[in-house]
């Protein structure tokens, strides 16, 4: 089904949906259809296709067939019903894919998107063809106090849902969130980036994604995906930013290790949000990985 409406959030890209049983995907669709395919996966919570893509997508879209979908409950993909947890993310990524890419695509991934990046790479090798992980979640474990706190947390409504949303409409309250949790550095657009997430906030509210809040458990994570990267064959680059405060640069590190062959770019002076504090820089590295000739 075409999708096209005016909304504040997008620019002029093409939308597709995807039916889901549990609701509709919009997916962004651009560049030349018979050129490679390169699927963009966004962070999970305030996020979506275009607030993370918003300056990659129409890079790529000259030379590739750009697909970027808004996950569950995020973007403009909000009538779902039921959780979005991980086998259900992962059941997104293969529908995108069926319906868009006859072949292995290039899959480019942040945080939570990153999880789901080489998740895909783990399960369905035949589906990529390389990949790019920024900031990936998915390869998290932390003390067992603070463990324990994050998971009271994802289960807790005042603390989930109810106090992050004290931030929506307050503007003030929202570039400190931004500054602190997302970025490391000046951000050429700030003003824009602020004025989407506080749209985004205001359609699909500030509280943590399905995923995020089902990926942790009592005692232990319930997506952890270190035991398996080994299993990834394709060519992969990590992208990590020296500041982040959410994926602490050594669990990066040592995922990209873990990784036959993979390479790593660690970005000083940069948080979790690569895409949007360097947009141009960050383009330059995925494009050059992307179409460098196959080994």
């Amino acid at each position: 089904m075409n999708e096209n409406t005016t909304d504040p959030r997008d620019r002029v890209f093409h939308r597709e949906r995807v039916s889901m049983p549990e609701g509709d995907l919009s997916v962004i669709v651009e560049g030349p259809e018979q050129a490679p395919p390169v699927l963009l996966l966004s962070g999970g919570g305030v996020d979506s296709a275009t607030l993370s893509w918003r300056h990659l997508i129409p890079d790529l879209a000259r030379d590739h067939r750009v697909i970027a979908l808004d996950w569950p409950k995020q973007g403009r993909s909000t009538s779902w019903e039921g959780i979005a947890d991980h086998a259900t993310l992962r059941r997104c990524v293969l529908a995108v894919l069926d319906r868009f890419a006859s072949g292995p695509a290039r899959v480019v991934g942040l945080s939570q998107g990153g999880a789901m990046t080489l998740d895909t790479a783990i399960e369905h090798p035949d589906r990529v063809e390389r990949l790019v992980a920024m900031c990936p979640a998915g390869i998290l474990e932390f003390p067992p106090v603070v463990h324990q706190a994050l998971w009271l947390m994802a289960r807790s409504t005042l603390l989930g849902s109810t106090l992050p949303g004290m931030m929506i409409g307050d503007r003030r309250k929202v570039e400190a969130f931004v500054r602190r949790s997302l970025f490391a550095g000046p951000v050429a657009d700030f003003d824009q980036v602020i004025d989407e997430v506080m749209a985004e906030m205001e359609v699909n509210g500030a509280s943590a994604s399905d995923w995020q809040n089902t990926s942790i458990g009592p005692w232990r994570m319930n997506v952890d995906l270190r035991p398996r990267l080994r299993e990834i064959t394709c060519p992969a680059l990590f992208l990590q930013g020296a500041k982040d405060v959410g994926v602490p640069p050594a669990r990066t590190i040592a995922a990209a290790k873990a990784v036959p062959h993979a390479r790593l770019e660690l970005l000083a002076g940069h948080g979790h949000w690569l895409g949007r504090q360097s947009p141009e820089r960050v383009g330059r590295l995925v494009r050059d990985f992307l179409t460098e000739p196959a080994p």
